[in-house]
């Protein structure tokens, strides 16, 4: 029997900030957050398997699809945490901190392939994107947008 995957509702309210860790790692609240959306079919506006998700995944070396089945299984947030630690590419605790560290300090504007994206996006919404890092932005963008929907 399949079990009922319940999570946020990002249809109404927005995934856990990417700069809040589990067990160490920056973006997985968020990533199970929409993965959980997802596949309990109220993912809104939002993309799971995205490049930021990818950020994560692609640092540990599995894919979007093992950390869905995952997910599709039930796991909690700590089940996710432990089957991170033990898949993919063996991460000690200081590199899965300075990984953290400089994720949340990036920006996309220092990406020359993304950068006018990451400017239009800002500017959207008031930001100077030379100034902003890439969670400021998503913090602030999910802050404005589910405003909006509420309105």
């Amino acid at each position: 029997m399949k079990k009922k995957i319940t999570g946020k509702d990002l249809t109404k309210e927005a995934p856990r900030s990417p700069r809040i860790r589990v067990g160490g790692y920056a973006i997985l609240g968020r990533t199970i957050d929409k993965c959980r959306a997802l596949v309990a079919g109220n993912i809104g506006e939002y993309h799971f398997d995205c490049p930021l998700d990818n950020m994560l995944l692609g640092f540990k070396g599995v894919t979007g699809d093992d950390f869905k089945a995952q997910i599709e299984q039930g796991a909690s947030d700590q089940e996710m945490l432990e089957w991170l630690n033990t898949s993919g590419e063996e991460k000690a605790p200081e590199e899965i901190k300075r990984w953290a560290e400089q994720v949340e300090t990036s920006s996309l504007y220092n990406h020359p392939e993304k950068r006018d994206f990451f400017a239009e996006e800002c500017k959207k919404l008031g930001l100077d994107p030379a100034k902003t890092t890439t969670f400021e932005w998503l913090e602030i963008d999910d802050r404005v947008s589910h405003a909006q929907q509420a309105a």
